[in-house]
C-alpha cells in the first residue's frame, strides 16, 4: 500500500498532537505537516501536497471551509475530512460543498477517522460505494428532502443516525441484510455511541414522523401507497426503501 501523507490543520495542539501520535504509529501512514491557523494550513498543503487534509472548521486567522476553497484554487488534489466540535446540518453541508469528503463531529475515533481516510484514499478495503463521492452532496440533499417531507425533525438523535445509516446502505446495499450485527455497529462507531442506542434513536425517528401522521406525503414520494395510517414500517425496512430510492435516481 502506498503510504498516505496527512497534514493537520487544527488549532487545538493537545488534539493535534493526539492524532500525529496515532498516525505515527501506524503502518503506511505519515504526518506530513502540522498547522494551527488557516493561513499556515493553507501554506502547508500548497506546498507539501499531501493525500489527506484533518482540518477544523473554525481555525484563527482563515476559517477551514476558506482553506478547502482556497486549496482547490490554489491546484491541490488532497482529499479533505473536515472535523469539528460544532454540530449542524448547515456546517456539515456547507463543509461538503467546499470539498470535504467526509464531516466528523468532535470527540472522534481515530480507528473511525482510519476508515475515513482509507475509503477516500482507497488505502484499505473500504465499503465499495455504488455511487461516487463526487455525488455526496446530492445524496445528501435527496435524504434531507425526503426528511423534511415525512417530519422527521433534524435535532432529534435519529436524524444523523438514521441518514447515515442509509448513506450506507447505498454505498453497499447488502450491508441491510446485516443491520443489527453491522449497519448499527458501524453507524455507532462514527458517532462514537452504542448500536443499541443508534437502533433506539433510529427507531424514535420513525416514530415521531408517523406521529405526526405525514402518511400520504411518504406514499407520495415514492409514488405508490406503502404504508397506511395504521402501520409503521421497521428500521430496515425504512432504511431499505429510502436507499432503493436513493440508488434509483443517482444511478
Amino acid at each position: 500500500m502506498k503510504e498516505v501523507s496527512i497534514v493537520i490543520v487544527d488549532d487545538d495542539p493537545e488534539f493535534s498532537a493526539s492524532v500525529k501520535m496515532f498516525f505515527d504509529g501506524e503502518r503506511g501512514y505519515r504526518v506530513s505537516g502540522v498547522a494551527r491557523t488557516g493561513r499556515e494550513g493553507l501554506e502547508t498543503i500548497l506546498s507539501t501536497a499531501p493525500d489527506v487534509v484533518l482540518i477544523d472548521t473554525i481555525l484563527p486567522e482563515t476559517d477551514g471551509f476558506e482553506v478547502m476553497s482556497e486549496a482547490r484554487l490554489g491546484g491541490s488534489r488532497a482529499k479533505f475530512i473536515a472535523i469539528s466540535g460544532i454540530p449542524g446540518d448547515e456546517y456539515a453541508a456547507r463543509a461538503i460543498r467546499c470539498g470535504a469528503g467526509h464531516y466528523m463531529l468532535k470527540p472522534i475515533s481515530f480507528l473511525s477517522l482510519k476508515n475515513r481516510i482509507d475509503e477516500l484514499v482507497g488505502g484499505a478495503e473500504p465499503v465499495v460505494p455504488a455511487i461516487r463521492l463526487a455525488q455526496n452532496k446530492m445524496l445528501d440533499e435527496r435524504i434531507t428532502n425526503i426528511f423534511i417531507s415525512v417530519g422527521i425533525p433534524a435535532h432529534i438523535k435519529g436524524y444523523q443516525f438514521l441518514r447515515e445509516a442509509i448513506k450506507m446502505a447505498v454505498a453497499c446495499p447488502e450491508i441491510i441484510n446485516s443491520i443489527t450485527k453491522r449497519l448499527y455497529p458501524e453507524v455507532a462507531g462514527r458517532f462514537d455511541t452504542s448500536a443499541s442506542k443508534v437502533e433506539r434513536a433510529i427507531r424514535h425517528a420513525i416514530e415521531v414522523a408517523w406521529n405526526k401522521g405525514k402518511i400520504e406525503n411518504i406514499n407520495q414520494i415514492f409514488g405508490v401507497k406503502v404504508y397506511s395510517g395504521n402501520e409503521k414500517p421497521t428500521n430496515g425496512e425504512f432504511i431499505a426503501l429510502v436507499a432503493d430510492k436513493m440508488l434509483i435516481e443517482c444511478a
